[in-house]
């Protein structure tokens, strides 16, 4: 059984072409037409679907028929969600920078059932100060960077994993020797910098790691949401279909592992990030910081 292509990276196999008259469907009529038939339909679970890039990623996806588990920090944001709830797939709640919270929230998403996709797109930019969470750490490392560990330490493993990665990423390369910013003077944007060259390199090492699963990082680019602001110049648009695109497309050039992308098109990451010596020292770093090994045994070189 062969499939059609269609403009949306979705499929068609020749089987159900037969059952249109007309024009190829849609993704929307499609998806909805599989559902009727009980086919498998993609279940993509999205942090920080409350406002900005993760809303947009949830309602385009929502849009085309998926199955999605939209996420808020409190009961009380998840309000915001009214009008996609009735559509999704499950609302799940847990505030990011609780060590607990995040424990707690994998385990609602594991509830629901197996994810196709995770996107971790949930994050915080410019912290006024370190600020100290609940578990002592830093605000900024805990949402940004421990909390997607976790969540992938802790989630049933999905077939497809994206990070929400910046371009100031290739500002923050230097030591984890004081990840935590315990003895540093506080800095929010070299903060926010780490943490998404941490995201990023934590992208890398699983497709490294997990062959089987295709893991990517992305850079939304500077685009005026809540977090952008009203100013930034960058396409929101592209900032979204790029995650969902990598989430659910079958488009080749979106089933590949290990990329770090910007509008649908491959980028080069810092160094720092594709090294493997850095990459390792990592895992171990945020290992130690959770008490949660994301690797049971060191991991291999990737093949030259």
């Amino acid at each position: 059984m062969h499939p059609l292509p269609l403009a949306t990276g979705l499929s068609l196999n020749r089987i159900d072409v037969d059952q249109f008259s007309g024009p190829l469907p849609g993704a929307a009529d499609l998806y909805q037409y599989r559902r009727r038939k009980n086919y498998p339909v993609p279940r993509i679970f999205i942090t920080g679907s409350t406002d900005g890039l993760g809303r947009a990623a949830a309602g385009a996806l929502l849009g085309e028929g998926h199955d999605v588990v939209l996420h808020a920090r409190t009961r009380e944001r998840a309000a915001a969600l009214s009008d996609l709830a009735p559509d999704a797939a499950g609302v799940v709640t847990g505030d990011l920078s609780s060590a607990a919270e995040t424990r707690e929230l994998a385990g609602q998403v594991n509830q629901i059932g197996r994810m196709d996709a995770v996107i971790h797109n949930a994050g915080v930019y410019l912290e006024p100060s370190r600020g100290t969470t609940a578990d002592g750490h830093a605000t900024t490392l805990a949402v940004n960077t421990l909390a997607p560990y976790l969540l992938t330490a802790l989630i049933d493993r999905p077939d497809r994993l994206i990070y929400l990665s910046s371009g100031l990423h290739h500002g923050g390369a230097g030591s984890l020797r004081d990840i935590d910013w315990t003895g540093r003077s506080w800095n929010a944007a070299r903060a926010y910098a780490e943490s998404k060259l941490h995201v990023t390199a934590l992208a890398l090492t699983l497709a490294r790691a997990w062959p089987e699963v295709l893991s990517n990082a992305v850079d939304p680019g500077w685009v005026p949401t809540k977090m952008g602001g009203p100013n930034a110049t960058g396409d929101l648009e592209m900032g979204y279909l790029t995650q969902t695109w990598l989430a659910v497309s079958t488009d080749a050039a979106a089933t590949v592992s290990g990329g770090y992308w910007y509008h649908r098109q491959r980028q080069v990451p810092a160094p720092q990030a594709r090294d493997q010596a850095f990459q390792d020292q990592l895992m171990d770093r945020l290992a130690a910081l959770t008490g949660v090994a994301l690797f049971l045994a060191p991991l291999r070189p990737a093949r030259s």
